[in-house]
């Protein structure tokens, strides 16, 4: 029986709807690009134990590390396209989404007070008011930078009262202890190791004015790979138990990859909570206070709904698709 053209078309026709219905599976990422930092001890516990390059051997997805020194390197490399997840605190990531950062906020590797104002134990200097028209160290777009940027407005005085001098964190110690600057917006371990090695002084605390130590994923990655990235936070909540299981365990790995003595690591430690990985209102708290303290401080457009953007970041679904 011959078929006629009109129902060869039709037929065609329903085909080609039927298979544009059916959703098209990405293809699996060759590797999956990650960093580490000291200032995120669980990501060395991951790459020290390999504990990702198990999870995805039978997949053959190769891991690739990437060391970053501070929250402005992490997401440097997440807007280019070089890090599919990277480590920064909570107030950074804010202000990377603002600055047009396609990122998703997505767990939480620790709550730190691993920020202060720092200044050499022989300094006259005091008090924050006492920094005005002083050069200070900082590290631009991290958690140190907004710590300065709140202490100072706290203060009644801005960034145009001092003289900032940008330097990567470990650079900013140097700079302290050469007397190149008289203040350094410091940042665990090399605040601690400031303390420890060379008298310095914390003249300036405010732990709640610390935002938390988080992990971002590209929007773009994410979209394509739901399953992989519950899969890598099912592999960090592996490792933040394990950190807090084995503590004498995780400052050894701090002591080997940061070539510190012990006294500073277990002063950094000391001051770092890993209770919980889960994401969601305390940490978008801490994030939306910073986020207005630095409207207030005329670094951000005094239009933008703060809230509005750091809900839009934090994406909890993945974490709570794992228990985190």
């Amino acid at each position: 029986m011959s078929t006629s053209p009109a129902l060869t078309r039709r037929a065609f026709g329903a085909a080609a709807l039927a298979a544009l219905a059916v959703p098209v599976r990405a293809a699996a990422p060759a590797e999956i690009r990650i960093d580490w930092a000291t200032y995120n001890p669980v990501s060395l516990v991951l790459r020290d134990q390999k504990l990702l390059e198990q999870e995805f051997a039978k997949d053959g997805i190769t891991i690739r590390w990437v060391q970053s020194a501070g929250s402005n390197k992490a997401l440097e490399f997440l807007n280019a396209g070089s890090l599919d997840f990277g480590s920064t605190a909570g107030a950074a990531a804010l202000v990377a989404k603002i600055n047009g950062n396609p990122l998703k906020t997505i767990y939480v590797y620790s709550r730190p007070e691993w920020t202060a104002l720092v200044t050499m134990k022989d300094s006259p200097i005091k008090q924050v008011t006492d920094l005005k028209g002083q050069r200070v160290a900082v590290t631009r777009g991290t958690d140190p930078h907004i710590f300065l940027i709140r202490a100072l407005a706290g203060a009644g005085l801005s960034e145009k009262d001092v003289k900032l001098v940008l330097l990567q964190h470990a650079d900013g110690r140097a700079a302290l202890e050469r007397g190149d600057v008289v203040a350094w917006a410091g940042l665990d371990p090399m605040m601690a190791a400031a303390e420890v090695e060379s008298g310095a002084r914390l003249f300036y605390r405010n732990a709640a004015a610390n935002t938390w130590g988080v992990l971002n994923v590209r929007e773009e990655f994410a979209t394509a790979n739901p399953d992989i990235v519950r899969r890598v936070l099912a592999t960090y909540e592996k490792a933040r138990k394990w950190s807090l299981e084995h503590p004498a365990d995780l400052k050894a790995a701090l002591v080997t990859a940061t070539k510190l003595p012990d006294a500073v690591i277990a002063l950094q430690l000391q001051r770092t909570e890993m209770s919980s990985g889960h994401i969601g209102e305390k940490q978008a708290e801490t994030i939306v206070a910073a986020g207005k303290a630095l409207q207030e401080a005329g670094v951000l457009d005094s239009s933008l709904n703060i809230t509005a953007i750091t809900n839009g970041m934090i994406d909890p679904s993945y974490g709570n698709a794992i228990g985190a």
